[in-house]
């Protein structure tokens, strides 16, 4: 009887007309982010012999787009709220095709770290306004569930389509041609989205407020500045000195979102145990992950020897195993409960990174492809469940918020994990053995190794190159272990904290 006299526009607003429609322009953002990532993996040698990095600048370059962009989602969220996330989202569609355009044509490493930099600004834009948008679309629990499967499914698809595009690409032109393929893909996005997409804010928002901005950034960027330099060069004043400064900024960032009646971030949002569950297990399982991600394009082409068309479609299981996890995970945690799908999928990770473990340069296929299957499924399962999580946590009006504190730790764990796990393999890699008169360039990347490796007699080129692959793979091992054993720890957090939450529309009360 209730819902008869339900008002007629919100009944509309659980079954918005085009719906659908208007998804397939967000899921086009979520792939230009997807591509760009996967693709700069692959990239990697070319960049390694045509600018030279040394090994520190290499890292910066992996991973300087995810500090800033980690530090500025939570700015960019919450301005999606005020100004309008279909505003926000177009114009950081547009500034990132343009600013791709600059980390092409990139002449020296300097410069393609501040590229990155400046495309992590304009990324910060579109992954909030996207999740966001989804909220506001979907309105009814069970579409939504499956509007967030798509849209992660989108993302899983485009760590497939960008190895696979970019090694066409790097086989037939040179390695700045991967970031131009965002152009295509932006000029869609804007041109489509400013027809399709509704407009969606906080009716009521509250002022803006810049020393919030402020802290937030100085908080993120000090704070994860500082473990990068500490895994890297070990303790040094200047790295004490930054981390300190960023945990002082966070720190004023909390209490002063405590005290404001209208927060850049509600801080309250991290009493309900299913949002902090999930956004700490999305941020524990990329730190796991990214890592191993980010070296495993090195480890195709530089230690088996694939081209980087053959290494793209060698990542290909991952992305099949988390398109299709993706697009039934919402069932299967309804049918069971979400921390079953969440912590078995987290468990499934973690047992397929420890049988890298034994990886070696002529370990077959057959192993590594079933283990990047395994992989996809656990994180297909896990993601698209925390994201439904934290999105039916909050208020719509809080929605871009929610989802800039989702993408933070997405963020901010690959960008972790890359420094942390990455200097793993690097600090190992670096102490191989090496013949007399081997330039200093080889011991700071397996790319500067093989460049060197062409300069030197064949018989020294030989064990040089030897050398140089066994101790990268001996690196890529270790971090594969400590991966693992962060992604177990998670499952099992995951299932304590993520006890009693349910979605949305399964028939069983949500608890906080």
């Amino acid at each position: 009887m209730t819902r008869t006299l339900q008002p007629a526009s919100a009944i509309e607003a659980v079954k918005r007309p085009g719906r659908w429609l208007a998804l397939s322009v967000l899921v086009l953002a979520v792939l230009l982010v997807a591509v760009d990532a996967t693709v700069l993996g692959l990239a990697t040698p070319y960049i390694s012999e045509d600018l030279a990095p040394t090994g520190t600048q290499l890292l910066w370059i992996g991973d300087v787009y995810s500090f800033v962009i980690a530090g500025l989602l939570v700015t960019m969220g919450s301005l999606g709220d005020r100004v309008g996330r279909k505003r926000i989202l177009l114009i950081g569609a547009t500034a990132f095709g343009a600013v791709s355009v600059l980390n092409a044509y990139a002449d020296s490493p300097e410069l393609l770290i501040l590229a990155r930099a400046l495309l992590g600004v304009a990324g910060a834009t579109l992954m909030p306004a996207t999740l966001a948008l989804i909220r506001n679309l979907f309105h009814d629990p069970r579409e939504r569930s499956l509007a967030v499967g798509i849209w992660g499914a989108t993302a899983s698809a485009g760590t497939a389509v960008g190895p696979i595009v970019g090694g066409f690409l790097l086989e037939h032109f040179w390695w700045g041609s991967v970031f131009l393929i965002n152009l295509p893909v932006m000029a869609v996005l804007v041109l489509v989205g400013r027809k399709l997409l509704p407009e969606s804010r906080n009716p009521n928002p509250g002022p803006w407020d810049p020393a919030s901005v402020l802290l937030s950034l100085v908080g993120m960027i000090g704070l994860v500045y500082a473990v990068k330099e500490a895994a890297a060069h070990g303790f040094a004043w200047a790295t004490a000195a930054a981390g300190l400064l960023g945990g002082a900024a966070l720190y004023g960032f909390v209490r002063r979102q405590l005290t404001l009646p209208s927060p850049l971030l509600d801080m309250r949002l991290f009493r309900n145990h299913g949002f902090s569950g999930a956004v700490l297990a999305d941020l524990l399982t990329i730190l796991g992950l990214s890592g191993l991600v980010f070296f495993l394009s090195q480890y195709l082409q530089l230690v088996q020897g694939r081209g980087p068309l053959e290494a793209g479609l060698a990542e290909l299981p991952a992305a099949i195993g988390a398109v299709t996890a993706g697009l039934i995970a919402g069932a299967a945690a309804r049918r069971y409960s979400v921390r079953s799908v969440v912590a078995g999928g987290l468990a499934a990770v973690g047992l397929a990174l420890a049988s890298l473990t034994f990886l070696d340069q002529s370990t077959g296929y057959p192993l590594l492809g079933a283990a990047l299957l395994v992989v996809g499924v656990g994180a297909g399962f896990s993601f698209t469940v925390t994201a439904d999580v934290i999105l039916a946590s909050v208020p719509k009006e809080q929605a871009g918020a929610a989802s800039a504190v989702s993408e933070t730790a997405y963020e901010l764990g690959a960008a972790l994990g890359i420094a942390l796990l990455g200097s793993i393999v690097t600090g190992v890699y670096r102490g191989f053995p090496s013949p007399p008169d081997t330039p200093e360039g080889a011991h700071e990347s397996l790319g500067g190794a093989v460049e060197a490796a062409h300069a030197l007699p064949a018989r020294t080129s030989e064990a040089l190159l030897h050398a140089a692959r066994e101790s990268f793979v001996d690196g890529l091992a270790i971090a594969a272990g400590a991966g693992a054993a962060v992604l177990l720890t998670t499952a099992v957090a995951a299932w304590f904290m993520l006890r009693n939450q349910h979605l949305e529309g399964s028939g069983r009360k949500t608890h906080g």
